[in-house]
């Protein structure tokens, strides 16, 4: 639609937005800033004597805590309130953090990493945007933050050597902790109180229905994907570091790969996924980055005598994994049922997690007993059976997500509102929320109009199209 028929935002819902998805940004800083230097650092540690599959460990255990906790994290926000929370979360994130700063063994340093995964306050966040934005405007929010993850993760790829230049990693993990602290402040004083917390199935996890979303096998195949994407990733950069010092690129110096990788990857990444949501071919550019991501992990395996060939495959795997990284929510929205979405995003980010500290492990491993060219197979391998997943899996249906707050007009008349809905030309599916008071829209992009929905919807004006 045009955005002069879109609902605006209130100052509040802005203001709420843009602070949690600053939020979110420093948590996700404080992961992914580590992610290029922590596997060279882990290795000089007293204990660790260079063993690779400690390494792994390391760099990986706070995915262990993060997959345990981000749910439960979520529920506790329900029953204790969504700050007080985050709050306790970015504590132990903090805690963690520091920890980490004055870790001077091994142990140490995998103790500090598991309380910095068990912070995981992402569900605890999404809830308190979805309490503090009304319906119609709830999408926009959401991919703020989106959009605010997936810059934070090039950006930290791109800083993190230059950084460690100046800190050292122990002065990236202090900063790292001085940021958290900072993030609570903005919650407590930028943030707006919520005037109510309720759920929102659009948005969060309900643990009575896990199980459909357990059974559905098209959303099965787009976890294991999420799962085998960021389980590539974590092994990836345990090896990769080490096998570009091996080849005279100091450790300060590792962004002369990354930032052309990253920026390239991202500028790739736009036009190709417009052209599959607009075009119907999300499928085609969704198995190409897929192919992509593989392309450049069997590459790598004879490309380790040169740098320029490598920053030219680490290049092809990042267009390939912002296209992934991009479009696995969105297809995960429009496979979902429209009061599961939450939940499913909730299994989602969960697996993504579990792929963490998988791929960490194995990754360490394989590098300790095959080298690099063991760690690049089993990464080309895991993509590949996922690859054969997902060339057999349906298209997603050209759908399009629609929330609508309930005018009292039809509160307990759903059934009528539903059939009236259910005659609009395009409509797939029509699901509401527990509490009656917002209806779900999953609709062909296609054939549908929103304004015949609104002239049905009393108090509706305007909707944000997903």
């Amino acid at each position: 639609m045009a955005r002069s028929n879109r609902t605006q935002m209130f100052p509040e819902e802005w203001r709420a937005s843009t602070s949690l998805a600053g939020v979110y940004a420093l948590r996700m800083l404080g992961m992914f800033l580590v992610l290029p230097v922590l596997a060279l650092y882990t290795a000089s540690l007293e204990g660790v004597n260079g063993d690779k599959q400690m390494v792994g460990l390391a760099i990986g255990a706070y995915g262990l805590t993060q997959a345990l906790l981000q749910i439960p994290l979520g529920l506790a926000s329900d029953k204790f309130g969504r700050k007080k929370v985050i709050y306790f979360g970015l504590l132990v994130f903090a805690a963690g953090c520091f920890m980490a700063a004055f870790a001077e063994s091994w142990e140490m340093l995998v103790a500090a990493r598991i309380v910095q995964g068990a912070g995981a306050v992402s569900a605890a966040v999404t809830a308190l945007v979805a309490d503090l934005t009304r319906d119609e405007v709830r999408t926009r929010a959401m991919s703020m933050i989106g959009l605010t993850i997936g810059l934070t993760f090039s950006v930290s790829l791109v800083l993190s050597p230059i950084l460690t230049g100046w800190l050292d990693v122990p002065g990236l993990f202090a900063m790292m902790g001085i940021l958290t602290l900072i993030s609570i402040g903005v919650v407590a004083w930028i943030t707006p109180n919520p005037k109510e917390s309720r759920l929102h199935e659009d948005t969060q996890a309900l643990p009575s229905r896990l199980g459909e979303v357990l059974k559905d096998t098209q959303l099965l195949r787009l976890n294991f994907g999420i799962f085998a994407l960021h389980a590539a990733l974590m092994a990836l950069f345990t090896a990769l570091p080490f096998a570009l010092v091996d080849l005279g690129l100091t450790d300060n110096r590792h962004w002369k790969v990354y930032l052309p990788a990253t920026v390239i990857g991202l500028i790739a990444m736009v036009p190709l996924i417009i052209i599959g949501e607009t075009r119907n071919k999300l499928k085609q550019v969704f198995i190409g980055g897929i192919v992509c991501v593989i392309a450049a992990q069997i590459a790598l395996v004879f490309s380790l005598h040169s740098i320029a060939v490598i920053t030219v495959c680490m290049i092809i795997y990042f267009i390939g994994f912002n296209i992934l990284e991009a479009s696995l929510p969105s297809m995960v929205s429009k496979i979902a049922p429209s009061d599961l979405k939450g939940t499913a995003m909730g299994v989602y980010n969960t697996l993504q997690s579990v792929g963490l500290v998988v791929g960490s492990a194995c990754g360490g491993y394989l590098l300790k007993h095959y080298g690099f060219s063991g760690v690049f197979i089993f990464c080309s391998l895991l993509t590949l059976v996922w690859l054969l997943i997902a060339a057999t899996a349906p298209a997603p249906r050209p759908v399009k997500n629609m929330g609508f707050t309930v005018g009292e007009t039809w509160q307990g008349r759903e059934t009528e509102l539903y059939s009236a809905l259910k005659n609009l030309p395009a409509v797939e599916e029509i699901q509401f929320s527990q509490d009656h008071k917002t209806v779900y829209i999953k609709a062909l992009q296609k054939g549908f109009d929103p304004k015949a929905a609104e002239a049905i919807i009393s108090g509706v004006k305007n909707v944000i199209i997903e």
